[in-house]
């Protein structure tokens, strides 16, 4: 590759990964030693929040009465695009049965987990579009049971926006409480809500911990760092709109990386020279994390041409992938890694945070390259199934019968013999596994 750096990050997104699992790892001991009492204690010292854990109907309409009519008109216009995306991706699970050989029937089912719990953030940003994205998937899914959590601030509680969103969603119980807590509540089961069966949704460096060292215990949607999105750019973009979906992106944290790729060097100057005044032309708190984010995990990589362009990308693997390029149809065949791709000027990745109906639960840190974002598929069970008569499972048990003794298995060859002797009793089978 022939690609150059006109501007290279400094720092690694990566985080004190070893203090951060010590921290968490403790406090889920004490939580899951000392139950609701010890989780009201980190509540109290984490979100200074003495008030009721579960919300009350009482509460929770209180709180949708603070939300302006325009503001819940454009939540329900998301989670009905949410809602619609999520329904189309469960069409297309289906149950099927398949005779394997004449009277042996194999099967997948699909079925819901039992009880989901959704981390909603709700610290420097409240993610309406979080509660959305995880409530409304859970709900299409048909999970039993879905908690949404999220943090609560001091003397205010959860964001009213967050409630209602959650509540229209489908969410059985919304709790106010946040951080390491939180995930905990939802896991051992605290509070009187059944245990978990997963937990997603996105959350700080601690929530993300929390989620690693749980799993297994419970399934996860994806172990998440910090968020990141590339921009693929030829000469035909705007370089105007390519800085500022940078910077939009940027915003997100202080170690969110943000990367544009191109093979045209003037496009590169112009946006390099862009960012700066747009990042200063944000409110203070956006301003602080865009101006770290931008000078420390940014990069700017000029390629020769759009293979080598696509060939980093996916290199990358980024979490957003935007393409402001010729030939749309090219780059959506050639592009293979990527949590969520936005093809065209005409779209950008903050349609897909808030209201496209695209989850934007997505895999960070390069695991675009192994998996997809949260979906649907994320909430069922695929299971198999099997039943036979007495002669279709006849060759399958000689041929289960002969495999196993190959591998040094004699009690698997064993449950297939008795099989064959009580079926067919007049008949001899060579079931060694020798020549």
């Amino acid at each position: 590759m022939t690609r150059e750096y006109l501007k290279k990050a400094t720092l690694t997104s990566e985080s004190d990964a070893s203090e951060t699992h010590e921290i968490v790892k403790n406090i889920l001991s004490d939580i899951e030693a000392g139950g609701d009492a010890k989780a009201m204690e980190y509540a109290a010292k984490f979100d200074r929040y003495e008030g009721n854990v579960l919300l009350t109907p009482e509460e929770i309409e209180a709180a949708i009465a603070k939300v302006p009519e325009k503001v819940k008109r454009d939540i329900e216009f998301a989670h009905d695009n949410v809602k619609r995306f999520a329904e189309t991706q469960k069409s297309t699970v289906h149950d099927v049965e398949l005779e394997i050989v004449p009277g042996m029937i194999a099967g997948q089912k699909a079925i819901p987990v039992d009880a989901a719990g959704c981390y909603v953030p709700g610290g420097r940003y409240s993610h309406i579009a979080s509660a959305i994205m995880t409530v409304t998937t859970a709900k299409v899914a048909g999970c039993r049971h879905i908690t949404a959590c999220s943090p609560p601030r001091p003397g205010v509680g959860v964001a009213p926006a967050i409630i209602y969103a959650a509540h229209i969603c489908g969410a059985d119980k919304i709790m106010a409480m946040g951080g390491v807590q939180g995930v905990a509540a939802m896991t051992f089961g605290l509070f009187g809500l059944p245990e978990a069966n997963i937990l997603v949704g996105p959350g700080n460096q601690f929530v993300a911990e929390a989620k690693r060292i749980l799993f297994g215990r419970v399934g996860i949607d994806m172990i998440a760092g910090p968020t990141d999105s590339l921009i693929l750019a030829d000469n035909t973009a705007d370089a105007h709109i390519v800085a500022t979906d940078l910077v939009s992106q940027a915003e997100h944290g202080y170690n969110s990386p943000v990367w544009l790729v191109t093979d045209d060097r003037a496009l590169a100057e112009k946006v390099m020279e862009l960012v700066p005044g747009l990042i200063n032309d944000l409110p203070e708190v956006n301003r602080d994390n865009a101006t770290a984010a931008w000078r420390d995990y940014a990069e700017v990589i000029l390629c020769s041409d759009r293979e080598e362009m696509a060939a980093t990308s996916d290199e990358y693997a980024p979490e957003h992938l935007t393409v402001q390029a010729q030939d749309l149809d090219w780059w959506l065949q050639r592009l293979t890694c990527y949590g969520s791709l936005f093809l065209g000027e005409e779209t950008t990745v903050s349609y897909g945070d808030k209201a496209t109906g695209t989850n934007h639960v997505l895999p960070t840190s390069g695991a675009a390259s192994y998996t997809g974002g949260l979906s649907i598929h994320k909430f069922m069970k695929i299971v198999t199934w099997q039943r036979a008569t007495r002669d279709g499972a006849k060759q399958v048990a000689i041929s289960t019968a002969r495999i196993s003794r190959l591998e040094g298995m004699e009690g698997h060859a064993r449950a297939a013999d008795v099989r064959l002797a009580k079926y067919f009793p007049d008949e001899q089978f060579d079931l060694t596994a020798n020549e």
